[in-house]
């Protein structure tokens, strides 16, 4: 079990963690909404959705800072900054304006994120690492369950998707929070005083290649499954917005008990195999959801859910794992922002095949090949990391 330092970070982090789940998930979970309100077919609603990723450009400057003024000081103005920038959709006058709102905020959110995965690889022990981030990829999922549960709002009216935007705003106190009682890592503050006296380590482009690569492909998938999975329900299923609400809850719940066996395995037996296998099989079930209907589909999406929650913190740990102290943070944002582009080109071919015809199942069984080819690149590139210190993964100081 961490020790007591640890678990106090470990709350606060969880917290941290509300503001930027509620901001990724809020443009996912409206858009079909506001392009319904604004007359915009499933191709503006991919494009839409694409350039809101692209937004991702942005972070690795902003994490850059992280490495160079600290974690503590750039996750605290992305809490402040975050929630304020996602508000400002609920008056958006057109799609346009929503977009690149949402462009904005969804970064920040990022911010927040890949400096929580950052402080959770230097704070926690070895042998609590994968199993941390399960831990907190679950009390986010609160924050992204605020923005699942208030979807109701959007079918009040044609406008009614503005509410789930002011709501942004309730994540402030958050930001506050962590000004007061977060405090900096200790491996940065060391490294920041070796940096007088020795080279700190460079980044492994070998490293650095595999991992980007995987979050390309993974999220080529992962985010046209949790963008069209919404319109899929409406469109094909006649959900509305209560009943696509109950599915997202339920199905998502054994996400959670994933997480947290994936986390708990990963640090006992080891993160590779874990997260290679639960990660293709979660995949071929979503793409199952997408072409059943009835039991079939839910079943299929819930134990689909259930094991990519298992490949979660078995794969994501890698993230802070693979780049030295002194560049993590922006080694870190380099994947997530790689991810999220391979995410915004899945869009733009998901929408495009489906105006073209395409069924959503035949548009989700193309897009697997993606994360099945990074079990292939996870067995045979990645290295076994469990049990060991990051010092021994990725040394500090340029021993050569």
């Amino acid at each position: 079990m961490p020790l007591k330092g640890e678990r106090r970070m470990l709350w606060l982090l969880a917290l941290a963690s509300l503001p930027f789940t509620f901001v990724n998930t809020l443009f996912t979970q409206t858009v079909s909404f506001a392009a319904d309100d604004f007359g915009r077919t499933d191709s503006a609603i991919g494009f839409g959705a694409a350039i809101v990723r692209w937004g991702v450009v942005i972070v690795p400057p902003i994490a850059l800072f992280a490495d160079r003024i600290g974690r503590r000081t750039v996750l605290v103005a992305a809490a402040w900054a975050a929630p304020l920038v996602a508000a400002s959709g609920a008056l958006a006058p057109n799609y346009e304006w929503l977009v690149v709102s949402q462009s904005l905020a969804r970064p920040l959110a990022l911010v927040i994120n890949v400096l929580i995965l950052v402080i959770l690889t230097e704070e926690m022990s070895r042998e609590t690492r994968a199993r941390s981030i399960g831990l907190v990829a679950i009390a986010s999922s609160v924050g992204a369950g605020v923005a699942v549960v208030a979807l109701p709002l959007a079918d009040t009216s044609d406008a009614g998707w503005r509410w789930l935007y002011v709501l942004s705003l309730i994540w402030l106190p958050v930001a506050f929070v962590l000004q007061r009682q977060l405090h900096e890592t200790q491996r940065f503050t060391i490294v920041q005083r070796l940096t007088e006296d020795v080279a700190t380590a460079r980044v492994s482009r070998s490293r650095l290649v595999t991992q980007i690569a995987a979050a390309f492909l993974v999220s080529v998938f992962v985010a046209s499954a949790s963008v069209y999975f919404v319109n899929y329900l409406r469109d094909q299923r006649g959900y509305d917005a209560l009943m696509v609400s109950v599915f997202t809850t339920v199905t998502a719940m054994p996400a959670g008990l994933g997480l947290v066996i994936g986390g708990r395995t990963a640090d006992q037996r080891g993160r590779r195999l874990v997260g290679a296998f639960s990660l293709a099989i979660g995949t071929l079930l979503i793409v199952v959801a997408f072409a059943t209907a009835g039991p079939s589909m839910w079943i299929s999406q819930i134990i689909g859910g259930f094991f990519l929650g298992i490949s979660y913190p078995a794969l994501g740990v890698y993230r802070g794992e693979m780049f030295p102290t002194a560049h993590r943070s922006a080694g870190a944002a380099m994947v997530t922002a790689c991810g999220l582009i391979g995410g915004s080109l899945g869009l733009i071919a998901t929408g495009q095949l489906l105006t073209r015809g395409w069924s959503y199942g035949e548009v989700m069984a193309a897009l697997a090949l993606a994360p099945l080819l990074v079990m292939v690149i996870v067995l045979t590139k990645f290295p076994e990391t469990a049990h060991r210190e990051l010092e021994d993964i990725t040394p500090d100081v340029d021993v050569v």
